[in-house]
Parts: structure tokens; sequence; C-alpha cells
């Protein structure tokens, strides 16, 4: 997996949020709560999904699978005037992602991120930047299906160069 590199727009997305961690994943039961009552947001812009984590700025130093993060569904909206009851709101702010394009279902995403965090970032010009990570399931993602499709968007940030002096280099 080759990502392509790309600045993201700032993004408002509405959706819901839990809190839950790699050992007690609970993405799914979310989604059942979220899918249902999706179309009560107004305002939405194109069909994608979002789905989303916001981890703490040392969640990857020593990667530990029961340490907490808050996970997202959502849909892009272009307001936030009206948000659903039991809903929240967040705004993505703009900024620098690796987007990988991963095929498959559930199951070889663990392998995909990875080879993500565990080779492809270490080798790269690039570290993670504290934001948001999230997964946009647009039309080519079929739920659970080895056809199906999704972006995954690692915020990063360029490795800092750091100039020697002459004689050191």
């Amino acid at each position: 997996m080759i990502p392509r590199i790309a600045i993201f727009p700032e993004t408002k997305v509405i959706g819901m949020r839990m809190t839950m961690s790699y050992s007690d994943y609970k993405a799914r039961e979310l989604w059942k709560r979220f899918m249902p009552r999706r179309k009560e947001v107004l305002n939405t812009i194109g069909t994608d999904y979002y789905s989303m984590q916001l981890f703490s700025p040392t969640f990857y130093d020593n990667f530990n699978p029961t340490a907490a993060f808050e996970y997202w569904t959502a849909v892009v909206t272009t307001d936030f005037e009206k948000i659903p009851e039991g809903m929240a709101s967040f705004t993505i702010s703009s900024g620098l992602y690796a987007v990988f394009t991963y095929k498959g279902d559930a199951n070889g995403a663990p392998a995909a991120f990875e080879y993500i965090f565990a080779t492809w970032l270490p080798s790269s010009e690039y570290v993670l930047d504290h934001r948001p990570h999230f997964e946009i399931l647009g039309d080519k993602y079929i739920n659970d299906h080895p056809d199906s499709e999704e972006e995954i968007w690692i915020p990063v940030k360029l490795k800092k160069k750091v100039n020697l002096p002459p004689e050191i280099k």
C-alpha cells in the first residue's frame, strides 16, 4: 500500500461518539446505533460515512491495546445549527494526511494498520501529527465484503530536518 499525500480541508461532521479501546472495540455497536438515525442529520454533503478516532498525543508512543480513545461514526454537514439528540458535532481541521486505499473486509484491517504504523511510517519522511485519524467509507465500501474499499486517512507532518554543522556532516 503506497499512500498519496493530500491536504484535507476543514470539514464539519455530526455523528455519535463512544470511548473505547482496541481490546474492547465497540465500533459495530456504535454503527448499529448511528445508521438507523443518520438521516436525522440535516444539510449533509455527499453520501460518505466517516469512521473517526481521536487519540491522546502519546497514544502511539508505546502502543497499548487497552488505552482508551474516542471513536466516532459521522457524516459531513454544512453546519451545526441542529444537532440531533444523542449526537455531537466536530470540526476536522485542515491538514496534511497520508491516504491509503484499503481493499478487503474487516478481518484484514489490523494487518493494514500494522503495515502503516510499523513499516510505512517509520521509513517515510513523515511522523504522526496530533489530529483526527479517520476512514472514509464511500461508494465502494461494502460492509464485511472482501471487495470492499475505503480510504484510511492518517494525519502526518514532515520529520524535522536537523541542520548539522559542516564539521559533523
